[in-house]
């Protein structure tokens, strides 16, 4: 077995069970303030994997506002009586 196909073999192998595959891709646009305080947050809690830790930022943010806006079945000043 060559090199190549080792490290194709190591690839697969670090992939979690259950993982879906990402393919699609999004973008922003960031300041030069928003981008020092995005950096100095990821320096100052060593987290080295940027793409990572957008995405769950941003799906835990989405998820939260969501649960919080769910539809219920009485408005929130009756339920409080």
């Amino acid at each position: 077995m060559n090199k190549v196909a080792k490290k194709k073999d190591k690839a697969k192998a670090k992939k979690p069970v259950g993982a879906s595959l990402r393919k699609h891709q999004m973008g922003c646009m960031l300041n030069d303030e928003e981008l020092r305080i995005v950096d100095g947050y990821l320096k100052k809690y060593k987290i080295a994997n940027k793409s990572r830790w957008l995405r769950e930022t941003l799906l835990k943010e989405i998820y939260q506002k969501t649960l919080e806006n769910y539809p219920t079945l009485f408005q929130e000043h009756e339920m409080r009586r």
